[in-house]
């Protein structure tokens, strides 16, 4: 069989996720430490646990709605007026996905058309480029700058426009990055937006992790709200990865096409999910709280010593990571992670992963544990040491 004749094309052209190979190399040391998963090392909070195994032990194993527990769908809505201002009915413009990578998926299969292209800041999550190509579309990439804390400027996103420009997502709060965009920093891209049909696609899964301030959505603004579509989840505010829940909401009409999809290719999210979801919405605002809090001093902590050791590092105002210059070291970022990781048991992931613009720099994830945290910066300190100490031998 040859099966290059086989399968789709578009699908053999799309290069596998840069990530995934560490953690191939990882997984055969015993003593490493792993700053490369973007996971909460917090177990599900014990309250949202015994709502699933009560929704078991009720017997509520059937389907669902397509579109989600109607339940469930009101205390989104609820939970998106308490925390961050927002009014959206839970019958036609809220849909429960499986992850906010589906929901993600969806939402650019839908919008777009052949040719159609995709405004893509970078460096970002590496699912946006390939899932506008998979959905026919034409990613183009705009590489955000350190200097400009990796916020997307009004003047880049001007000059990305063209003629066949259809959506523009917003990866903020930022995977790698951890930038974060302000009410003023959206003010400004929405001005560029109005009077134009291109779509907004806002990633806002880490917007319960912001320090300092409170998280801003694009369709919170005047004129935003009919062409934002907001993609979020339960993995990283709550600790529920493993639960697979997510959410997207928007305007009917998109949101009406949304679920068609959803319901012929899924037919309906994880029933038991969907119960502990429910718990989440209602009685989880403190289990919030705590892993922020939690994140924060890690958060400061890892940035204060990096840039200490010698690997400058901006402070990141958002999301569980960090994004490191590590140009200093005269390394490509693949050759730092992989040294890293052989030399020294510790798994970070090389900002080339993210696209355009990464290179120069790595991600750590801090949400891991301090000690984890202060082990990998002795060790990273030692790395460093060595070799600098080679480097000055030539060798």
């Amino acid at each position: 069989m040859n099966y290059q004749q086989i399968l789709n094309r578009r699908i053999q052209n799309i290069q596998p996720s840069g990530i995934r190979r560490f953690f191939d190399i990882l997984e055969e040391m015993k003593d490493a430490i792993s700053l490369g998963i973007g996971e909460p090392d917090f177990v599900t909070p014990w309250h949202i646990r015994d709502a699933g195994i009560y929704s078991l032990e009720r017997g509520y194993t059937k389907y669902t709605s397509n579109a989600g527990l109607a339940q469930l769908r009101r205390e989104i809505a609820a939970y998106l007026k308490r925390r961050f201002g927002l009014e959206y009915s839970y019958n036609g413009e809220i849909v429960v996905t499986v992850g906010g990578s589906e929901a993600l998926d969806l939402a650019l299969r839908v919008l777009l058309n052949p040719g159609d292209e995709v405004i893509i800041p970078v460096p970002s999550f590496v699912c946006y480029g390939p899932l506008t190509e998979m959905a026919g579309g034409t990613p183009v990439y705009v590489e955000l700058k350190e200097e400009d804390r990796f916020r997307l400027t009004a003047e880049q996103l001007r000059a990305a426009i063209t003629p066949k420009t259809k959506v523009l997502v917003l990866p903020f709060p930022s995977n790698p990055t951890g930038g974060i965009l302000e009410r003023a920093d959206l003010e400004a891209l929405a001005e560029v937006l109005r009077g134009t049909d291109i779509m907004v696609l806002s990633d806002e899964i880490y917007a319960e992790l912001t320090y300092g301030q409170r998280h801003v959505s694009m369709a919170s603004l005047p004129e935003m709200r009919e062409r934002t579509v907001v993609v979020s989840g339960f993995s990283k505010s709550h600790a529920m990865t493993g639960w697979r829940m997510g959410y997207v909401f928007g305007p009917g009409e998109i949101i009406g096409a949304m679920t068609k999809l959803h319901q012929f290719g899924i037919m309906s999210a994880p029933t038991t999910s969907q119960y502990a979801a429910v718990e989440a919405m209602c009685n989880g605002d403190g289990d919030i709280e705590h892993m922020r809090e939690e994140y924060d001093g890690r958060r400061r902590y890892l940035v204060e010593n990096l840039n200490r050791i010698g690997l400058p590092c901006f402070e990141p105002k958002g999301a569980f990571y960090v994004f490191p210059c590590i140009r200093s070291t005269g390394l490509s970022s693949e050759e730092f992670c992989e040294r890293f990781l052989r030399e020294e048991h510790v798994a970070v992931i090389p900002g080339s992963a993210f696209g355009p613009g990464g290179e120069g720099f790595v991600r750590a994830c801090y949400a891991a544990s301090m000690k984890d945290i202060a082990e990998a910066l002795n060790r990273l300190d030692n790395f460093l040491t060595n070799l600098r100490r080679r480097q000055a031998r030539g060798e």
